[in-house]
């Protein structure tokens, strides 16, 4: 009844009384989000990230689980259309050359922009 009387929005909006909702009448701006929420929807995320990675590139499945994680972690934040820029960091990991892919990430606006997280993400590309 409550589905019915509110509506479903998968997107955040402003109700009636001016506040951002979202899903069956969630006043997020006052009440926010419990941190299990929030953990669902990071694995969720997660997720899509790595189904994304695996039906885009050949090659995911195959390398490590540790080059995997950086790669989710950048294309998070990225999305995958801004992932799929990285030609020269793509082509050397399709190579196996992962001191080429860790410089390519290094060798970036993203990398500036997100500052000692891609050091760390560069790292574990390098070392798997």
């Amino acid at each position: 009844m409550l589905t019915r009387h509110e509506g479903l929005r998968l997107k955040p909006y402003k109700c009636t009384a001016g506040k951002l909702t979202i899903g069956v009448g969630r006043n997020i701006e006052d009440n926010g989000i419990t941190e299990s929420e929030a953990a669902f929807m990071l694995d969720n995320d997660i997720l899509r990230v790595h189904e994304e990675l695996r039906m885009n590139f050949t090659w995911y499945p195959h390398i490590s689980e540790v080059r995997k994680a950086a790669l989710i972690d950048m294309c998070f934040n990225l999305g995958i259309s801004r992932f799929k820029k990285f030609k020269k960091m793509i082509a050397a990991i399709e190579k196996t050359d992962y001191d080429t892919a860790a410089s390519e990430m290094l060798d970036s606006k993203w990398a500036v922009q997100v500052g000692s997280r891609s050091a760390e993400l560069s790292e574990m590309m390098r070392k798997g």
